[in-house]
C-alpha cells in the first residue's frame, strides 16, 4: 500500500495505473499518465454518512480503514455523483472549449467566476474556476484549474479582479513528463500578463514548497497604476501518485497558507491541475479543522457532498477522501506543537518539560513498518547490519550500484532523509563494519558526498562504536578506493579532518566532522553542537549541498539528534518558529528510532541557539507562520 506514496518508489510503478481508475469519480484523472474517460456511477440515492465527534474519530478511522479502506470506498463512493456537464452552459460554449484543461471538467454557471467583459471580445468573462464556500465563510476560495498558455492573462485578471492575495498551487509543472500547469509568474523580474505586471519580488525554497512574493501591478481606467502584493503558496511535495505519505507537511502547509493570508483580501485562489482532486482535498481539510474547533466534530461526508454542488468532482479519488481524514485525525491527536523562538526560554520551566515528555511518548505510536524492511532482513545482507532492528526502509534507503557478477551488493544500512529546504539532503547510516568500509566509501563516492559528521568515539565504555575508516596519516586502500588524511584541526568539542579520495584515477576533497559526544547522556552545553552545526552548513554551500552523510554507531539515535537540531536550527533562523514533535516524527517515519533518549536533548543547542538569534536580531520582529 506504502508505494502509491513515496515518490523514489514511485517512478517504478507507473503499471499501477490502471489499477486506481476505478478509484475515481466521472471526469478526467488528474493524477494519471493519460486523460482517460471514465463512465458515470451510478446515480441512485446517496448513503448519508453522519459527522463524528472528535472523541470518536481515531476509532472511527481505523474502522473505515480496516479490510483495505473498504469502509472509506463505500462511504466515498456514496457521495453525490454531481456531473459536470449539468448547469455548464457558459464553459461549454464554443467560444470558451479552449479555455478549459479538460473537456468535462467544468464550473457550474451558478458558481463560477465570471471576469469583467472585454469590450469586442465574446464570452471574455469567461475562466474555469469556481467559488467555494469555507466552513462558515461565504465564498472563502477559488477553486481553479491550472492555468494553460490560452488563459494565463485571464487568470491574472482574476486575481486582480477577486483582490486575491494569496495563490495556492498543488501541482508541479510537470508530473511524468506531462504538462500539468503552464507557469504563469516570471523566473526573475517582471513580466506582462495582458494588464496586469507581475514581478517576483522574492522566492524561498523549502522541502516541501516554495513561497513566491509576487507585486502585481494594473493601470485603472482613470490612468492610475495600482500596486498589489500576492503570495503564491506552491506545495512541491505532493507524489505524481496518490497522496503524501503523512500529512505533517501538508497541515505545516495549510497553517502558512492562513498566516500568509492577510485579513479582509478576497478568496485564496487555489488550483492543482483540473482545480477538482488536490484543490478539494486543501478545502475540505482547512474546513474540517476550522469545524473540529468549533463543533468538535467532523462531517467530511456532509461538506463534500455540498462544495460538489458549486464545483464538481471536488475530492476526485477515494485515497484523497482518506487522506483529508488523515489530516484532521493528525490534528486531533496532536494539535499544534510549534514553539516560537521566545518559548525557548521557557525549556527549563516544569510545564514546558512535561509537555515534551508527554510528545515524546506520543512517538512510540509511529509504528515501524517492519514489511518494508526486506532488503536489510535478506540473509546475504543480515550481517551487514550493527543493529538488526535499525534496518533501512526500502522505499528510502540508499541504493549502491551491483558489482559486476556479484548479487545483494547493492545493499548498505543508510536511509535518505530530508531537510529543511532539500530533499535527500542527509544520508543517515550505522558506522562502518570492518567489512562494511568499503560500502560506505563507495555510498560516499556515488552519491558525490563531500561532508561525513560523525556523532560517536571509536569505543566507547571500552565497546567498539565504529570501525576507523580513514588514516591516521598517509593513505590507506579499502578495495577499489583510497583515502588519504591531508590535514587534520582539533576545535573545542569536534574534530576536522580533510580527506582526500581516489577512484580510479578521479580523487574529491571529503571534509570529515567528528563531534566528540560524552558517552553519557547528551551534550551539556548546545554551543559546540551548533558550532558544528554552522561549520558543516558553511560547507556544504561551498561544495553545492550534496547529500551529507551522518552516522553514529547504528545511525538512529545521535544522528537523529544531530539530524533534527539541523532541521530546527534552520527553520529557527528562517522563521523564529520550530516543531521538535513533528520534527522527530517525520525522522521516524523516514528511519526507525530516530531520536532514541527524550527529545530535552535538544535544550542545550536550542536555548544557545535562540540566545544567538535574539542578541544578533534584537527589535526584530517575526510574524507567526510566515
Amino acid at each position: 500500500f506504502l508505494k502509491y506514496f513515496f515518490p523514489r518508489f514511485q517512478v517504478q510503478q507507473k503499471h499501477l495505473v490502471s489499477t486506481l481508475q476505478h478509484k475515481a469519480p466521472q471526469g478526467l484523472l488528474e493524477d494519471q499518465d493519460q486523460t482517460v474517460v471514465l463512465l458515470p456511477r451510478s446515480l441512485s440515492p446517496s448513503q448519508r454518512f453522519l459527522p463524528i465527534p472528535c472523541s470518536s474519530l481515531e476509532e472511527e478511522y481505523r474502522r473505515r480503514a480496516a479490510d483495505e479502506s473498504k469502509l472509506f470506498r463505500e462511504e466515498y463512493n456514496s457521495l453525490p455523483c454531481v456531473l459536470s456537464c449539468c448547469g455548464a452552459f457558459e464553459a461549454s460554449r464554443e467560444e470558451n472549449r479552449d479555455k478549459n484543461r479538460y473537456p468535462n471538467i467544468l464550473p457550474n454557471d451558478h458558481s463560477r467566476v465570471r471576469l469583467s467583459p472585454v469590450d469586442g471580445i465574446p464570452c471574455s468573462d469567461y475562466i474555469n474556476a469556481s467559488y467555494i464556500h469555507g466552513y462558515k465563510e461565504s465564498n472563502k476560495f477559488i477553486a481553479a484549474q491550472g492555468p494553460i498558455p490560452e488563459t494565463v492573462c485571464d487568470f491574472w485578471r482574476m486575481v486582480w479582479e477577486q483582490r486575491s492575495a494569496t495563490i495556492v498551487m498543488l501541482t508541479n509543472l510537470r508530473e511524468r513528463n506531462e504538462e500539468k500547469c503552464c507557469q504563469y509568474w516570471p523566473n526573475q523580474g517582471s513580466c506582462r500578463y495582458g494588464r496586469v505586471c507581475v514581478t517576483l519580488q522574492q522566492a524561498s525554497v523549502l522541502v516541501d514548497y516554495t513561497i513566491r512574493k509576487l507585486s502585481l501591478q494594473s493601470q485603472g481606467g482613470d490612468g492610475c497604476r495600482e500596486t498589489r502584493m500576492v503570495t503564491q503558496m506552491h506545495f512541491t511535495g505532493w507524489p505524481d501518485f496518490g497522496v503524501p505519505f503523512s500529512p505533517i507537511s501538508t497541515l505545516r502547509f495549510l497553517k502558512r497558507v492562513r498566516n500568509s493570508n492577510p485579513p479582509r483580501s478576497g478568496p485564496i485562489t487555489v488550483h492543482c491541475s483540473a482545480g477538482v482532486g488536490r484543490t478539494g482535498t486543501f478545502i475540505v481539510i482547512d474546513a474540517m479543522l476550522d469545524m473540529m474547533q468549533e463543533e468538535q466534530r467532523v462531517d467530511v461526508f456532509g461538506f463534500v457532498s455540498r462544495i460538489r454542488q458549486q464545483r464538481p468532482l471536488l475530492v476526485q479519488t477515494e485515497m484523497q477522501y482518506e487522506f483529508i481524514y488523515k489530516a484532521v485525525l493528525e490534528h486531533h491527536l496532536y494539535g499544534d506543537t510549534e514553539l516560537d523562538i521566545l518559548s525557548l526560554k521557557s525549556l527549563h520551566s516544569m510545564n514546558t518539560h512535561l509537555r515534551i515528555e508527554e510528545e515524546f511518548r506520543k512517538l512510540t505510536e509511529v509504528r515501524i513498518m517492519k514489511e518494508n524492511m526486506r532488503t536489510g532482513n535478506l540473509s546475504a545482507n543480515l550481517r551487514k547490519n550493527r543493529v538488526l532492528q535499525i534496518i533501512p526502509y526500502d522505499f528510502n534507503r540508499v541504493i549502491l550500484s551491483i558489482k559486476r557478477g556479484q548479487e545483494f551488493t547493492d545493499y548498505i544500512n543508510a536511509s535518505f532523509i530530508d531537510g529543511y529546504r532539500q530533499r535527500d539532503y542527509f544520508i543517515a547510516t550505522q558506522a562502518p563494519l570492518s567489512h562494511t568500509v568499503e560500502d560506505f566509501w563507495r555510498m560516499v563516492w556515488e552519491r558525490k558526498s563531500h561532508s561525513i559528521i560523525m556523532l560517536t568515539e571509536l569505543q566507547e565504555r571500552g565497546q567498539e562504536k565504529c570501525v576507523q575508516y580513514w588514516a591516521d596519516e598517509g593513505s590507506v586502500c579499502y578495495g577499489e578506493f583510497s583515502v588519504e588524511l591531508t590535514g587534520e584541526v582539533e576545535c573545542d568539542s569536534f574534530s576536522l579532518r580533510d580527506l582526500l579520495l581516489t577512484h580510479s584515477a578521479e580523487s574529491r576533497l571529503v571534509r570529515h566532522f567528528q563531534f566528540h559526544w560524552p558517552e553519557m547522556g547528551p551534550p551539556l552545553d548546545g554551543r559546540g553542537m551548533i558550532d558544528m552545526i554552522s561549520a558543516v552548513q558553511r560547507h556544504q554551500e561551498q561544495i553545492g549541498h550534496t547529500s551529507a552523510i551522518v552516522h553514529c554507531s547504528a545511525g538512529a539515535g545521535r544522528t537523529g539528534v544531530f539530524i533534527a537540531v539541523c532541521i530546527l536550527v534552520e527553520r529557527l533562523q528562517a522563521e523564529g518558529r520550530l516543531d521538535i514533535f513533528q520534527t522527530t516524527k517525520s525522522l521516524r517515519l523516514q528511519r526507525p528510532h530516530m531520536v532514541q533518549t527524550l527529545v530535552l536533548a535538544f535544550e542545550g543547542s536550542l536555548k544557545h541557539l535562540s540566545w544567538k538569534i535574539l542578541t544578533i536580531n534584537s527589535g526584530k520582529t517575526y510574524r507567526t507562520g510566515n
